[in-house]
């Protein structure tokens, strides 16, 4: 197909209220087979770690719910970090799920074409589209621990990362507010104060990410918002938002500053450069409004029809939409892709925006290879070219 586009740490559960529960629970109990995980990916106690604490578990659904008695839907509980077939067409692609984690999953995929194109590579005569049809399982496996790391790391401002797992028992602890979810209750955490030592520590349990009943979107999650601290994730955010995660269509969807965490390693709550301390009114505002601070690896790239007919589209600033490298998340009407080039140039030489190819992955099963655009000039017009075999 051909097609043009002209411009345009205790441990903490639910409390029963059945009259005959017993009033001091047993401090080990049986995972019910509802929320059951696959025993290759529980790890033992013995492998060291700190266990979660009651103010943690709060603490994780205060920042991702806004409260203690959400828990993720099915949806989200079934999200792993899954690949295509090694050594094909698309063996450097996750397959995405439809709901609220396709967003982790898809800066995940990105930090992984940026891991295979530009880390992996030693030069530039190995960049070709090509090069990514022959990755195997192991390379895929290092891509995703390097992929995962790279945001671990930045949460953690580089200096410290914390990588949670699922241990074998967890206790239960009475509390009235708060919703057992069978596996939040049972994290093990593992801090590291060198990135080569979280990459290695992630590529050795990488099952726990990418197996079918690893909860490996939520490990991620968890993962993420352990190295940044609730602290200061409190401190990124501003008066606009706070939590993570927001209901939409019945299911809990990736508010910007989780965009930005995953991006950046920082939850700003807004996509332009800089903070902001003044209204559209000119008046100070009561409290400054945070967005990006640093130029990511990755980019990010955002439109909506519905906001942009309101008046509403946000403006993405250049430190997202120029990153470090030719790689970028798509949020196009709250649906995710990703936006890569083979050429690392194009960000830092002119003369490569007269013509250049972009590729173009949005998870869906029934894309079957990456679909190339074309950017050039033809008679002052600037046409796109876009090729998709599917």
């Amino acid at each position: 197909m051909r097609a043009e586009v002209f411009p345009v740490p205790q441990r903490l559960v639910d409390v029963g209220k059945e009259e005959e529960q017993e009033e001091t629970p047993p401090p080990c109990k049986t995972l019910p087979a509802l929320c059951s995980i696959p025993r290759s990916l529980v790890i033992s106690p013995s492998l060291g770690g700190t266990p979660v604490t009651p103010h943690l578990t709060e603490s994780l659904r205060r920042i991702l719910f806004g409260g203690t008695f959400h828990v993720f839907n099915y949806e989200w509980r079934k999200s792993f970090f899954q690949f295509r077939e090694p050594n094909s067409e698309l063996s450097f692609a996750l397959e995405t799920d439809r709901g609220g984690a396709r967003a982790i999953q898809m800066v995940v995929q990105a930090r992984i074409i940026k891991y295979l194109l530009f880390s992996r590579q030693s030069s530039s005569e190995g960049r070709t589209l090509h090069s990514l049809c022959e990755v195997g399982q192991r390379e895929q496996e290092k891509a995703l621990a390097a992929a995962l790391s790279d945001s671990l790391w930045l949460a953690g401002e580089e200096l410290s990362a914390t990588v949670t797992l699922v241990t074998e028992d967890y206790c239960i602890t009475p509390h009235l507010d708060y919703k057992l979810d069978n596996f939040t209750e049972r994290l093990q955490l593992f801090t590291f104060n060198k990135k080569e030592d979280v990459r290695k520590f992630i590529h050795d349990h990488i099952q726990c990410f990418k197996e079918e009943g690893s909860h490996g979107v939520i490990l991620f999650l968890y993962s993420l918002i352990c190295s940044r601290t609730v602290d200061r994730l409190r401190e990124d955010l501003d008066s606009s938002t706070s939590h993570l995660l927001y209901i939409s269509l019945g299911n809990f969807v990736c508010r910007q500053a989780l965009m930005n965490l995953l991006l950046t390693g920082r939850a700003s709550p807004h996509v332009f450069n800089g903070t902001l301390y003044f209204g559209e009114d000119s008046r100070p505002l009561e409290r400054p409004l945070q967005g990006v601070l640093t130029r990511s690896n990755v980019g990010y790239l955002h439109w909506s029809r519905e906001q942009m007919e309101r008046g509403r589209l946000p403006q993405v600033g250049s430190m997202l939409k120029t990153p470090r490298f030719p790689v970028w998340v798509c949020c196009i009407n709250s649906s995710f892709s990703v936006l890569f080039s083979l050429n690392r140039s194009l960000l830092s030489d002119w003369k490569m925006e007269h013509l250049f190819h972009l590729y173009f992955y949005n998870g869906q099963p029934a894309q079957r290879t990456a679909a190339r655009v074309t950017v050039g000039e033809d008679e002052g017009r600037t046409l796109l070219h876009l090729s998709v075999h599917l």
